[in-house]
């Protein structure tokens, strides 16, 4: 077997121009098919970063029937089991937001202001003024309620609602900071304010319609959503993760998976073929050489299989250069993402309406070069049986004379 692969890498550099288009067309492969699917992968990531990491959080526990109504009618006290580190209580409801001659409907979001930043990192994102503090009766607003109402830092917000069972729900607030999010879908209907403050506005006193999960790690979500499931009872409680929460997301994130993988298998066609293109034009220089080979003796098999080690010595360079080229290509866009808002002011608009940003950054993960390279890599060592089997199936004597 040493002698196969010594024999193999010789003639890998005996006609070096054969060996670099080779080794051109397995690298721009794994470089075109790494890139496109990291900046895939990046963006989807972003995007749930944006609409989950910036709100919702990765798991939530509601009343029973909470999620499908959207009622204040559905708040309920805190139970035992939420109580402590991780979990973010919240009382959520709309409401009619009204500065001078100007409205807005808007959903406020009552919450403590240390645990909601410990979760959504919210006071990082503040773009003027200052953060709430726990139990000030003031208000924090999202940055496209301010651009649309004239509202600034120091005007007065009144809030005119329903509250819990019925209540008449109405109170001004001062505005004591304003928030930049990603989401422009967020940016246009956020006000926050303390908790206690906002259970009063409803007239709904130690009682939350939402328990959020301080969960950082994704991998945690499953093992956290399974505990409370069944620590709580499920009559009364729903435990629900993102996916859940947000099941359009989900449908649009594998609808456009199923694009790209369509993409992708164009592209591994078009690999394919011009990976075979190289071999077929090796397979056929070389054929007087097989002839000569095989009518001295040399055993067929082993000749076909050194062949065949030579294509994947081929496969392994040009997958292993690939990955080296990827690599700096998508920890390039990694740190400096596509805004395709720069790009078009219509593509910018209709991320807008998704409630993501256009900004689209390259997911930089080991697996995402080590899967293509290794897709292609296999897709060549397929292909490297076609000179064995042309090798077994050789007539010395027709071989020579061609």
């Amino acid at each position: 077997m040493k002698t196969i692969f010594k024999l193999a890498w010789r003639n890998i550099w005996r006609n070096k121009r054969r060996t670099y288009i080779t080794m051109a067309s397995i690298f721009f492969a794994v470089l075109f098919s790494s890139f496109m699917v990291a900046l895939q992968k990046g963006g989807w990531d972003r995007m749930i970063d944006n609409v989950v990491g910036y709100y919702f959080g990765y798991a939530q526990v509601h009343q029973q029937g909470y999620w499908d109504e959207q009622s204040i009618d559905k708040a309920f006290p805190i139970p035992a089991e939420l109580e402590g580190a991780g979990a973010v209580p919240r009382i959520e409801s709309f409401a009619l937001a009204s500065h001078e001659n100007l409205t807005t409907g808007v959903m406020v979001v009552g919450t403590k202001p240390g645990a909601e930043d410990g979760m959504t990192r919210l006071s990082s994102r503040i773009s003027s003024g200052r953060y709430l503090q726990e139990g000030e009766e003031a208000a924090i607003i999202g940055q496209g309620i301010a651009e649309n109402m004239k509202l600034h830092v120091g005007d007065t917000l009144v809030l005119i609602s329903q509250g819990y069972h019925g209540v008449n729900a109405a109170g001004k607030y001062p505005i004591v900071g304003i928030v930049d999010f990603p989401s422009p879908d967020l940016d246009k209907r956020m006000v926050y304010l303390p908790l206690e403050v906002a259970q009063y506005l409803y007239g709904a006193e130690n009682l939350v319609t939402t328990v959020a999960l301080d969960l950082k790690n994704k991998d945690a979500v499953a093992p956290a959503v399974k505990k409370l499931k069944a620590a709580l009872p499920v009559e009364e409680y729903e435990v629900m993760d993102w996916k859940e929460l947000l099941p359009e997301l989900m449908d649009a994130r594998e609808a456009d998976a199923a694009g790209s993988y369509i993409m992708l298998f164009i592209l591994y066609v078009i690999i394919s073929f011009g990976i075979y293109g190289t071999i077929l034009m090796m397979t056929k220089e070389r054929e007087y050489e097989f002839g000569v080979l095989v009518s001295i003796g040399m055993n067929r098999l082993k000749l076909g299989l050194s062949i065949w080690v030579e294509i994947i010595l081929l496969g392994l360079l040009g997958a292993l250069a690939g990955i080296i080229g990827a690599i700096p290509l998508v920890w390039y866009f990694n740190i400096n993402p596509i805004n395709f808002g720069e790009m078009s002011e219509g593509m910018s608009d209709v991320y807008e309406k998704w409630g993501f940003d256009p900004i689209f950054p390259t997911a930089f993960e080991p697996g995402v070069f080590l899967t293509q390279a290794y897709i292609v890599f296999l897709i060549t060592s397929v292909l490297a049986f076609y000179p064995l089997l042309k090798i077994m199936r050789l007539r010395p004597v027709e071989a020579m004379r061609a």
